[in-house]
């Protein structure tokens, strides 16, 4: 028996992992395969049976796991940053959440037959969408840049504030449902109020002492991920003893002042949850839609249907056009901003645990939560991942061009490259791990991302508008590798280059896949960084020069000599490739050439006959 438990358990993170790497391949959000996974598994086969594998178990980890989730989600809720995302955002996380709230509520209460307070739940769950199901989609439909950024930065931020809104309905049904006859309204308001105060107090209380001890390096560096995570865990469950379920308001609260506390390090929590949140929301996913029961679903009838036009039809454009009023989106913006509002972690996380709870307190028809709630995410996720990118093309919001060029690395050799094709008017944008090199490209007006390029904070803040291509040009050579795998994935690996690594690099191509061998021929064998920076330090410049009938490539490269180490190529549309390397483009009439250009040698003076 305890050999078949293990068994279940380890396929859950085998297939878990597995929905990863096809959503990855696809770029489409795995959530969506999780869901079917999980599915699949459950009451599709009958293989799993989460009561039966966890029995009283199941509901304290999925408690956790949620817990888990809209902390981490907190920590991303920076009240500085919401004025900096421009009005259209700010609209559609306040007037375009409370509009999706009100319609969904509605159209739950009335074509599913719900109680209001079950409807009011639904209602708002679905307000939130999320990077993780927005992301993918951007990454594949490449809208213009004003459009990319609304739908990126609504889907981070109204993660944590309609996990809020969530928390706060939920929390309001419960005090409801625990005020019992007579004066329901009264009592209601009282257990909601010491649930409110509870939660902002504890929640305000422990975020401040754990910035503290973290701003204060009071915890060494090596358990700081763990004793965020273990105390946060503490005061969830510390909550939920004083107050029934006021744990995940705590919570929420506590994250929300830690992300707001001058001098606190959480990006370097957040770095944790990549990790964590591909194990834990992984398994918790598979778990939750195998408990999902499909004969309550087809009981339901046509009702989720109509549930769920009305979210896409109704709810979600009138969101984006009230939203959008006094901005200068065109309606081509506003009708494509209107089509996509996928669902995704949050309302599947806490659709389960509330139901969970709600079930045990009475309320009959929050079985129907569960279903409803995953039948939005998958619906919405594939409608809109099938339809998003022709709707895009028709209605011309799509970028129009990605010349640009990301720069992995922004130390002299990267700027003085990037200056030369911002003149040119060449989108360029440099990534570095120094903040001194990161200030001297903000010195010259160069757009510059302070952090690791490959990392989930990366994927979420780096504006990679007008990017098509990557160079690697930093002195790290891991870096480099881990790069240029990256963003072969995410650009092609034909739109990726990188320096020869000299002897390193030859030692190591018996050892490289045949397409990061390919990034690195793009360039002469004898064009490294050491030797670019060797040349920049002792004065050497970049140049750009236009190639013409008369002055073709070759009588460039014989005026020059050895003074010239050809670079790039800018082709008349703009675009830019390398130069020097196996098979690279060979510049003609109307191209131009970006060297670096060997200071002149001054003329040897007259030994007067000595």
């Amino acid at each position: 028996m305890v050999e078949l438990q293990l068994i279940s358990l380890a396929s859950i993170g085998v297939v878990s992992l597995i929905c990863q790497w096809v959503a990855w391949r696809l770029r489409l959000p795995a959530i969506l395969f999780l869901l079917i996974a999980g599915i699949v598994m459950g009451p599709g086969i009958g293989y799993l049976d989460p009561d039966l594998l966890f029995g009283d178990l199941l509901f304290p980890i999925v408690s956790l796991a949620v817990a888990v989730i809209l902390f981490e989600g907190s920590l991303t809720l920076k009240f500085s940053e919401m004025q900096e995302h421009g009005k259209m955002v700010r609209n559609l996380l306040f007037t375009g959440a409370f509009t999706t709230w009100i319609v969904g509520a509605i159209a739950a209460y009335l074509a599913i037959d719900l109680s209001w307070e079950v409807a009011a739940l639904f209602g708002a769950i679905v307000v939130v969408t999320g990077p993780t199901v927005i992301m993918p989609l951007l990454r594949a439909i490449r809208p213009n840049g004003r459009i990319g950024n609304i739908l990126k930065w609504e889907g981070i931020v109204i993660d944590p504030l309609g996990a809020l809104l969530a928390v706060l309905v939920f929390e309001f049904v419960l005090s409801s449902s625990s005020a019992g006859e007579g004066n329901a309204l009264s009592q209601t308001f009282m257990i909601f109020g010491a649930t409110l105060i509870l939660s902002t107090t504890l929640g305000v209380a422990a975020g401040y002492v754990l910035g503290a001890a973290l701003r204060g390096r009071w915890i060494p560096q090596f358990l700081q991920n763990a004793a965020t995570l273990t105390f946060m865990l503490g005061v969830y469950a510390y909550s939920n003893f004083m107050v029934h379920e006021s744990g995940l308001l705590t919570i929420t609260i506590m994250g929300i002042w830690l992300a707001n506390m001058k001098g606190v390090p959480v990006d370097e929590i957040l770095e944790f949850k990549e990790s964590l949140s591909v194990l834990l929301i992984s398994g918790l996913f598979i778990l939750l839609a195998a408990r999902i029961d499909l004969g309550s679903l087809t009981s339901l009838g046509m009702g989720p249907v109509w549930v769920i036009l009305t979210l896409i039809l109704v709810a979600r454009p009138v969101s984006v056009w009230l939203a959008a009023i006094g901005t200068d989106l065109s309606w081509q913006e506003k009708t494509f901003l209107s089509w996509v509002a996928p669902r995704g972690i949050v309302a599947a996380a806490v659709s389960a645990l509330f139901a969970f709870k709600l079930e045990a307190a009475g309320y009959a028809d929050a079985s129907a939560l569960v279903p409803l709630v995953f039948l939005v995410i998958v619906v919405t996720v594939i409608l809109q991942s099938l339809t998003s990118s022709a709707l895009a093309t028709v209605l011309k919001v799509r970028e129009v061009a990605s010349n640009g060029m990301l720069f992995i690395g922004a130390n002299a050799v990267a700027r003085e490259v990037a200056k030369a094709l911002s003149i040119k008017d060449i989108p360029v944008v440099l990534t570095d791990t120094s903040w001194e090199n990161v200030r001297a490209a903000r010195m010259d007006n160069l757009r510059v991302y302070y952090g690791n390029p490959v990392s989930e904070h990366a994927e979420n803040n780096l504006d990679l508008t007008g990017i098509g291509t990557t160079i690697a040009i930093s002195p790290y050579r891991q870096l480099n590798t881990l790069a240029t795998y990256h963003y072969m994935d995410l650009m092609g690996s034909d739109n990726v280059y990188g320096l020869s690594e000299g002897e390193q690099d030859a030692r190591a191509s018996h050892q490289s896949a045949e397409k990061f061998k390919r990034t690195r021929s793009q360039f002469d064998n004898s064009v490294t960084y050491a030797k670019l920076a060797s040349l920049l330090s002792k004065g050497a410049t970049v140049k750009v020069t236009q190639l013409s009938a008369e002055f073709g490539y070759q009588d460039y490269l014989a005026q020059n000599g050895s003074r010239v180490t050809p670079l790039l190529a800018i082709s008349p549309q703009r675009k830019v490739l390398p130069l020097g390397g196996e098979g690279s483009v060979i510049p003609v009439e109307g191209w131009e050439v970006l060297s670096l250009v060997k200071a002149q040698e001054p003329a040897e003076e007259p030994t007067n006959g000595k």
